[in-house]
């Protein structure tokens, strides 16, 4: 019987970062389906990456991806420009095979969650030029 090593310490850390990026998208979608949105898919894997978040409101598309950090300036600081690039292609990739969706317009939108539940949407995070 092989014998088992314990997980390492950047093992662990991972599963803590996933469990809490879990919960928090929990939280930010409980928000949005508060504020009237529909929920169309969270977690959503492309073949240009994952979304967070994507929900509808009176025919507007939101990309949303969701930041969970200890407050929310650190959270407010946490998407740098490659990971633009890859909200935008998979967003495109998403459209390609969702057409129909967003007749009133898309963005893309960051929604922070501090370590206290704290919630803060920045709406329009972001252009497709900025990326």
């Amino acid at each position: 019987m092989p014998r088992q090593t314990p997980p390492t310490h950047r093992l662990l850390r991972g599963r803590r970062a996933y469990a809490a990026g879990q919960g928090a998208e929990a939280l930010a979608a409980q928000a949005l389906t508060a504020e009237g949105w529909a929920l169309l898919g969270q977690r959503i894997r492309t073949e240009a990456g994952e979304i967070d978040l994507i929900a509808e409101r009176e025919g507007l598309l939101a990309f949303i991806e969701v930041k969970a950090r200890p407050s929310l300036a650190e959270a407010a600081f946490a998407l740098g420009p490659r990971q633009r690039a890859r909200l935008v292609a998979a967003a495109d990739a998403w459209l390609a095979t969702n057409p129909g969706h967003g007749a009133a317009g898309m963005r893309f939108d960051v929604m922070l969650v501090a370590a206290d539940g704290t919630i803060r949407r920045i709406a329009d995070a972001f252009r497709i030029g900025d990326a």
